[in-house]
């Protein structure tokens, strides 16, 4: 029989469909591993091309003149920009809107066309963090900015247009709805327990054990209760800030090993899906809050969303995280 679970971290529903299940093994049948080379000569990432990049803003190594490991750069595109004020206004004594105020960057994370993060080293994946959190870091010293959004799609069906190795930083004016309603549930629950939400969701997927798929001393990952599509999982220290930016230095080594291994199971196991990943973080102004704790989540674009998740807000989910957990667990790299 079908189950419906409910989000402890949003309240949110979703419908495990029995009757529409896979085994964890039939997911990767239909995918095909990429075949790319080291270099393409018309990528605007690759190295020689940086012209046709629009400013950059950083790049490790910093020395003039030197080559570079990770390179971020403006959008070329951006959905926002770092000019004006976010002062609302209203249209015909109704609507409200502001300019688009904020920062859209791309993370260029190798020079290397096919090194995707799995096929990293593990200092090189410590090094993209770290420049994911100095970024962080720089644009939340801006007053303008209140959320900053980390993320990564890999892949056409995760909505990338260029497969050269990137990620994505956008800092915007104000905080969406249903990242409010995450952090009204997680505060919710600290103001009636003392806790913190996401410290008691580590806690109760330790003691049931069945869909975790690693546990470090400083990490545990695992498939979530009430997964919304097949083999999401989720990355979380077990003792953490509220925001990422505050990660420390020396949790950065664990922090990298943990995630190339976890997308390397997913890399083999499922043939080089499609996926994006995010890294949720408290609110700018928050990051000192003891009832957030950030965390990764990686969403592998297995399955899409249709009529009936656009007009209800509710996911179907083909596949239980205690088998699709168990599957990467056991998997060997």
């Amino acid at each position: 029989m079908s189950e419906i679970r409910q989000d402890p971290a949003t309240k949110e529903w979703v419908i495990l469909a029995s009757n529409r299940v896979k085994r964890p093994h039939d997911f990767g049948k239909k995918q095909q591993m990429r075949s790319l080379p080291p270099y393409q000569p018309s990528c605007p990432f690759c190295p020689g091309n940086e012209y046709l990049s629009p400013e950059e803003i950083l790049r490790y190594p910093a020395e003039e003149g030197s080559s570079w490991r990770i390179r971020v750069i403006n959008n070329k595109y951006p959905a926002l920009v770092l000019q004006g004020s976010p002062q609302q206004s209203g249209e015909a004594g109704f609507f409200t809107k502001m300019n688009g105020v904020g920062a859209h960057d791309v993370i260029v994370e190798t020079p290397v066309h096919n090194r995707f993060i799995p096929l990293m080293e593990d200092q090189e994946v410590e090094e993209l963090l770290t420049v994911y959190r100095e970024r962080y870091n720089q644009l939340s010293r801006d007053p303008r900015v209140k959320v900053i959004t980390i993320f990564k799609n890999h892949g056409g069906g995760a909505g990338t247009s260029l497969i050269h190795p990137h990620s994505q930083l956008v800092a915007t004016p104000v905080v969406s709805a249903e990242l409010r309603r995450q952090f009204e549930v997680a505060i919710a629950h600290y103001d009636e327990t003392g806790r913190c939400l996401y410290q008691d969701i580590i806690d109760h997927e330790l003691r049931a054990g069945e869909r975790i798929v690693m546990d470090t001393e400083g990490f545990v990952v695992f498939h979530p209760f009430a997964s919304r599509m097949p083999f999401e999982t989720w990355v979380v220290p077990k003792k953490g800030q509220a925001s990422f930016g505050n990660v420390p230095t020396k949790d950065l080594a664990s922090l990298a090993q943990v995630l190339r291994i976890t997308l390397l199971k997913l890399y083999l196991s499922l043939n080089d899906p499609d996926f994006n990943y995010v890294i949720h973080t408290a609110p700018v102004g928050d990051e000192s809050k003891d009832y957030y704790l950030w965390h990764i989540r990686i969403v592998p674009r297995l399955t899409s969303i249709a009529g009936f998740e656009i007009g209800s807000g509710m996911y179907i989910n083909a596949a239980f995280p205690e088998e699709t957990a168990e599957f990467i667990r056991n998997f060997k790299v």
